[in-house]
């Protein structure tokens, strides 16, 4: 999604005549578009930032900007104006769409402005980048409020596109015939059509896109489980242009851990939600995330996360340890977990997972 966010940068600063170069001193503009969803993510934007100090003392006219999800949340945003001083542009989510207005601007001294939620913007195009992958954002934002995800605070509630729109900008795409692979995105792409008033719904987009004139495969991310109907599944076992992949974040694979973390379904409901896909897929790869160490974890409840992946023997997992988000309701519950532990448990976690792929490859 962040790539996505940047492709429109992109396209805003080759409007305004700009064009990419490889070498950052030699650039006049350098934008950083953040995301905020692990703590990682933050401390290398604070260290790339700071990167750029005697660069901007060389060239104090080159133009820095930090943006997106990161600098949506008020403190962060001063803590870089505050931490940064040769920093130009702190903008937030929302501002994305409006970056000519901040580069004109930035004549007037530094700028900080982060809108509160608002509509989806569809007047901005793309600078796609991704090969022959062209992203198709069908909805923004997220009603789940998983208790460790700030997403829900920087993104908003969610918002679909109408699929009037998102059929035209496929057709566009298609139209261009450079690109043979189309990825929906979306925070929870499932839970598409429910702020609509029209009856539609993901798995109608997604035959209503497969229905479209070229030569072109479809796929999407991410989905929720509580969220995924056999309607979905349906889909992609009938629809040709549709790839035979599922990404389902399963996130722990403990029922107390899971209601803790506001995921709304269990242990038994995914392994059932897994047998279906299996049953009308058998082809189907499917793909996981997990998080470790999540507070108040024992080692009883990670072990059950362990048996989850041996059941499902998923063709490929994302495991990461569990990082406090500031504002988040994980954040600020008793019990958490040593950093010692959790990495211990994301690499026992990541050493099964290359066992099973191991075994895959030879046939077991």
């Amino acid at each position: 999604m962040n790539v996505h966010e940047s492709e429109k940068l992109a396209y805003i600063c080759q409007n305004l005549g700009y064009t990419e170069t490889d070498k950052r001193e030699e650039a006049d503009l350098i934008i950083f578009n953040t995301c905020a969803i692990r703590e990682g993510a933050e401390d290398r934007v604070f260290g790339n930032v700071g990167a750029l100090k005697k660069l901007k003392k060389k060239r104090p006219n080159v133009i820095i900007a930090v943006c997106g999800c990161m600098t949506q949340k008020e403190k962060t945003a001063n803590y870089i104006l505050k931490t940064f001083p040769f920093v130009d542009i702190v903008i937030g989510t929302f501002n994305l769409p409006n970056f000519a207005y901040y580069l004109e601007a930035v004549k007037k001294g530094r700028q900080l402005e982060l809108l509160k939620e608002g509509e989806i913007d569809e007047t901005v195009p793309y600078l796609r980048s991704s090969g022959d992958n062209a992203w198709v954002n069908i909805m923004q934002g997220c009603n789940n409020f998983c208790t460790y995800c700030i997403v829900p605070y920087v993104k908003g509630r969610e918002k679909s596109r109408s699929e009037e729109n998102i059929l035209k900008e496929i057709k566009e795409i298609v139209s261009e015939g450079k690109y043979k692979k189309i990825t929906l995105l979306g925070q929870n792409v499932n839970s598409y059509g429910h702020d609509l008033k029209n009856g539609e719904n993901f798995a109608k987009l997604l035959r209503d896109i497969c229905a479209l004139d070229g030569d072109f495969k479809l796929t999407f991310m991410t989905s929720h489980p509580k969220d995924l109907t056999s309607e979905v599944i349906d889909a992609i076992r009938d629809e040709d242009k549709l790839l035979k992949e599922i990404h389902l974040p399963a996130q722990s694979g403990n029922n107390r851990i899971l209601q803790l973390m506001n995921r709304r379904y269990t242990r038994e409901k995914y392994l059932s939600i897994i047998k279906e896909i299996r049953e009308k897929i058998p082809n189907c790869k499917i793909t996981s995330d997990f998080i470790v160490g999540f507070p108040t974890e024992t080692e009883e409840e990670f072990e059950d996360t362990l048996s989850l992946v041996k059941e499902v023997r998923f063709d490929g997992i994302f495991a990461f340890m569990y990082s406090p988000r500031e504002g988040t309701v994980a954040s600020q519950m008793n019990g958490q977990i040593d950093e010692k532990t959790k990495n211990r448990r994301v690499n026992t976690l990541l050493k099964l997972e290359k066992e099973i792929q191991e075994e895959k490859r030879n046939g077991n």
